[in-house]
């Protein structure tokens, strides 16, 4: 019987019961979580599997035995043990006011109360969540599971509008706070969303709340691995070149093995080709903005290192780019190492598809909107002038770029004081057109502004925004020869020194010079 790819189903039971689904089983995570603790919480990106664990989770604590024949879990749980599951999901519906949240609670609790002919009298929200796990606990005298989907939805879906995203969080706060004094009617309470709010402004009161996010033991509890591709997929990847299915979609990680994204593998599979899905179903209009409003240098993205408490939890009152960029799945985590008492974590791009989706998404929003277009095109151009090594009309597209921003746009957005403007928008012209270049490129004579390698050619660049052209802007190149580094590859090699002018906001120096 043909297998069925199970794109947008989020239920485990409808995969189990409805179709002859691909799974890819996940159920001794499920068995881990319940013998090893009791409170959880896990932040994932969206589209990454969060709410088919919860959808596990529920069925095996519903103890639906028959779902699980033929996995893990299958041999390894007491079935005999069953426990009533509060399931709450804020995925469905747009929460950006708090009338929106409070109803969405509202018919939560009649849900509830039909799904076990219960009836709850208490009049606020926290009171009914307490209500119904006693009622619960004693009805079936068992503890209660509960398991909260995208419990950070309703704050994220009002973050354009802070005032709103703060009423959200009360609400939010007020209605979780009852866990935290129940715990004899609880067997496990398990949370999962994109950010990672701080237990005080959201689960303040619930300190035993373990979170997984960054455990090496639950790294691939979400996600596929390279091993689960290759065997459950197997038939799938045949049409495939497995080099170039991981370079375009694996890589996120978090501390542990690498992941691929199950929406990007299940569409690339359905649709035989290779397109950004997962980056395709978000707009990150507000990060972009904050970004642009924090002069933030994008060739940084590609190498950034941060502490620990950059990664742990953000606060409405105190959003940072790097935190939201790494817990929304555009960067992740390369590398870490101690640094005395600390751990400084490497982050960058998890694989082809952020990075040139992310950088021509920067265009967009960085840009004025009447030169976006132009952007994309000069864009879809790159790449053919470095495969050809036709750098004039490189110098060429990007001057064409440069001069078609209005002047005045340049001063009502204080263009000015970002530094790292010309060199962010060159930077994301390269990775939106799919070049491989390496950022602040390190050599034993200091870094390079930007390395780019296409084919056989190897590109080195130095930018400077200047008051006045200089006599030589491949000065510093040359001197420090930071093209010795790939001299041994055997490729021809080109040094480009490219200077912006403050007062023409455009280029007025781009020289460049084969050197092998």
């Amino acid at each position: 019987m043909k297998k069925i790819l199970p794109i947008g189903v989020q239920s485990f039971l409808s995969i189990r019961t409805e179709k002859n689904y691909y799974y890819v089983d996940k159920t001794k995570f499920v068995k881990i979580l319940s013998d090893y603790g009791k409170y959880y919480f896990l932040s994932r990106p969206r589209r990454f599997g969060k709410s088919l664990f919860l959808d596990t989770l529920r069925q095996a604590f519903l103890g639906k035995r028959e779902l699980f024949k033929g996995l893990y879990l299958y041999d390894n749980w007491d079935w005999d043990k069953k426990h009533p599951v509060i399931h709450i999901s804020f995925g469905k519906g747009n929460y950006k006011t708090q009338e929106d949240l409070k109803l969405s609670i509202e018919e939560m609790f009649l849900s509830l109360q039909k799904d076990y002919s219960i009836s709850l009298s208490y009049p606020t929200r926290k009171g009914k969540l307490e209500e119904a796990i006693r009622v619960l606990a004693d009805k079936y005298n068992s503890p209660v599971v509960v398991l909260v989907d995208e419990y950070d939805k309703p704050i994220l879906d009002a973050i354009d509008n802070l005032d709103n995203a703060y009423e959200n969080r009360e609400i939010l706060k007020d209605f979780y706070s009852p866990l935290k004094d129940l715990d004899p009617y609880l067997k496990l309470v398990f949370l999962t969303g994109v950010s990672r709010f701080s237990k005080v402004s959201i689960f303040s009161g619930l300190n035993q709340l373990r979170d997984i996010t960054l455990s090496k033991e639950f790294s691939t509890i979400c996600g596929y691995t390279q091993k689960e591709l290759e065997t459950v997929f197997e038939d799938q990847l045949v049409e495939f070149d497995k080099d170039e299915v991981k370079n375009w979609y694996n890589g996120y990680n978090w501390l542990g093995e690498p992941v691929y994204n199950p929406f990007d593998i299940l569409l690339l599979f359905a649709e035989k080709s290779f397109k950004p899905y997962w980056f395709e179903t978000g707009t990150p209009s507000f990060l972009m903005r904050l970004l642009k409003n924090r002069k933030f240098y994008i060739p940084n993205l590609e190498n950034l290192e941060v502490g620990e408490e950059m990664l742990s939890s953000i606060d409405l009152e105190k959003i940072f780019p790097e935190n939201l960029l790494f817990q929304t799945g555009y960067l992740t985590i390369k590398g870490s190492q101690k640094r005395g008492a600390r751990t400084v974590f490497a982050l960058t791009y998890p694989n082809l598809e952020v990075r040139m989706s992310f950088n021509d998404s920067f265009l967009t929003y960085v840009l004025p909107d009447e030169i976006a277009v132009e952007a994309q095109s000069t864009e879809l151009n790159l790449y053919a002038y470095l495969q050809e090594g036709n750098l004039e009309a490189l110098r060429d597209s990007l001057k064409s770029l440069f001069a078609s921003i209005p002047y005045d746009w340049y001063r009502k957005n204080d263009i000015d004081s970002y530094e790292g403007f010309y060199a962010s928008v060159v930077y994301a012209l390269f990775n939106g057109a799919g070049i491989k270049t390496i950022a602040e490129d390190t050599t034993n004579k200091g870094r390079i502004d930007l390395s780019a390698f296409v084919e056989d050619k190897i590109y080195i660049l130095e930018f400077k925004v200047v008051d006045k052209p200089s006599d030589n802007p491949l000065k510093q190149i040359k001197e420090k020869k930071y093209y010795e580094k790939y001299l041994s590859e055997g490729k021809e090699i080109y040094i480009v020194g490219i200077e912006f002018s403050k007062e023409d906001k455009n280029i007025v120096s781009f020289c460049y010079e084969k050197v092998s």
